[in-house]
């Protein structure tokens, strides 16, 4: 911004100043054309004596000279001036062109955590899917597992054939305490 401003301040400045020259120029004109008005207006109402034109007629021609000459210069200040409001209407688009992407950009940074948040839940929604599916697995397995081994342990101890207690069944508890009693006494 500040690279655009100094520029542009410098082309106003120098506007400023050519159309400060061309008032003065335009002033210039104006009194010469009075001048000239006057002189013509009085040539018309006197008499002329023989060097009386000739007098005139040089005046009237470094006037028209001078004319000219101003005419000129105003022609090419307005020139100037022109060239000058065609840059500065250059310089105001660009300005306004970079204006508006500055703020489309300033937009879209604003904008960059929402689209990020959403692209990495994009991204994570299959992740958290897989995740969901290999627990599942996991859990399937680990049920499969426990009951493999529960198997394996049942076989083992059949296969072992460890002399464990085996308790007699309710009928037969009361037949062998009393025959037990018998015993004892």
């Amino acid at each position: 911004m500040i690279q655009t401003d100094s520029p542009f301040s410098e082309l106003q400045a120098e506007i400023a100043r050519l159309q400060d020259d061309l008032q003065m120029r335009d002033q210039l004109v104006q009194q010469l054309s009075q001048e000239l008005f006057r002189l013509v207006k009085t040539n018309t109402n006197q008499t002329y004596s023989a060097e009386a034109p000739e007098q005139y007629e040089g005046e009237i021609l470094a006037l028209r000279e001078q004319l000219q000459g101003i005419e000129q210069q105003v022609a090419f200040y307005q020139e100037q001036i022109a060239s000058r409001d065609t840059e500065i209407y250059q310089l105001r688009q660009s300005t306004q062109e970079l204006s508006d992407r500055s703020r489309m950009l300033e937009q879209v940074v604003q904008e960059l955590p929402r689209i990020y948040k959403e692209k990495f839940e994009q991204r994570l929604t299959p992740v958290k899917e897989k995740v969901t599916q290999v627990q599942q697995e996991n859990r399937r397995l680990h049920a499969e597992l426990q009951s493999v081994s529960y198997r394996l342990a049942v076989r083992n101890r059949k296969a072992t054939e460890l002399d464990l207690p085996s308790f007699p069944q309710m009928g037969s508890l009361t037949e062998s305490s009393s025959s037990f009693n018998s015993v004892q006494n």
